[in-house]
């Protein structure tokens, strides 16, 4: 049996980038305070955690004074370096540079609109309800953006005034461009549509590659957290070109029947996913199938 772990499969640079600091901080340290999961992968959370980050809620932050939180690769509203100026908290800020870019255009856009008095835009955001990045770009708008996370949706939107439309960084380009066609042909006569797309390529351009990588082999272990939205997406791709893709979260969810009668086995996983973990899972499989 051959084992290959995808080189494509990893860390993004943003969560690389937002670890580093971490680590950084925790070298010099040994504590140090992150708002939200540092990445949506609980087997890295753990390990960090291990190290002394301490994971908080802005609930938590509102309580603190006088010390350093990291600010993850998703980003945040405005609201949350107010609050800390107010309480005298040092941001160590890992929002990731393309996150960054996305706030500011809607910023820029949102300010140019309501120059001198004028109306709010009508701002939509394609992403998930709920999710981190998304909370920061709606923080951007002071929530007053339109978030919609599919066609179904669509109603939500006026379309007897000018639409601006941008995308969370992780969302689908194909679904992306769905939602762009769609509004295109429902916008009344006249009315202005501009969209962006604001897809993060790290996430887009693997789609092609994973699927390839899916196809040759026997079976799929995608390895990544409950809570990732780009796990969800790639795991989705890879079950498309593979029906013997099955979704784990680290070694521990490997069922060894799924191995009987394969002769290759791939491993892979989301840009949440830390190299370790899947080397991990390589070497359990290797332990199952020592005898194959």
């Amino acid at each position: 049996m051959t084992i290959e772990i995808d080189s494509g499969s990893g860390f993004c640079f943003g969560v690389t980038r937002a670890i580093s600091k971490a680590e950084e901080q925790l070298n010099t340290s040994g504590r140090l305070y992150c708002l939200g999961d540092i990445v949506h992968n609980a087997d890295e959370v753990r390990r960090l955690e291990q190290r002394g980050l301490q994971t908080i809620s802005h609930e938590q932050m509102a309580t603190l004074h006088g010390v350093k939180v990291l600010l993850r690769a998703h980003g945040e509203p405005p609201a949350t370096y107010e609050l800390a100026r107010r309480n005298g908290i040092e941001v160590i800020d890992a929002t990731c540079p393309v996150v960054l870019k996305l706030q500011q255009r809607i910023r820029a856009t949102r300010e140019a609109a309501t120059a001198d008095g004028g109306r709010e835009p009508q701002i939509v955001i394609y992403g998930k309800r709920g999710h981190a990045e998304v909370l920061g770009l709606e923080g951007q708008t002071d929530g007053h953006a339109i978030v919609i996370e599919s066609a179904d949706e669509l109603d939500k939107i006026d379309y007897n005034r000018d639409i601006f439309l941008y995308s969370q960084t992780t969302k689908s380009l194909q679904g992306f461009k769905h939602i762009v066609e769609e509004i295109g042909r429902r916008v009344a006569p006249g009315v202005r549509f501009t969209s962006y797309d604001t897809i993060c390529r790290s996430v887009a351009n693997r789609i092609p590659q994973i699927r390839e990588f899916a196809r040759r082999h026997d079976m799929i272990l995608f390895v990544s957290g409950s809570k990732s939205s780009n796990g969800r997406i790639l795991y989705g791709e890879c079950l498309a070109a593979n029906p013997q893709t099955y979704l784990i979260s680290n070694e521990t969810g490997i069922d060894p029947a799924w191995f009987e009668g394969k002769k290759s086995i791939g491993i892979c996983g989301a840009t949440s996913t830390p190299r370790w973990l899947m080397n991990q899972v390589a070497e359990r499989v290797t332990q199952l199938t020592t005898n194959y």
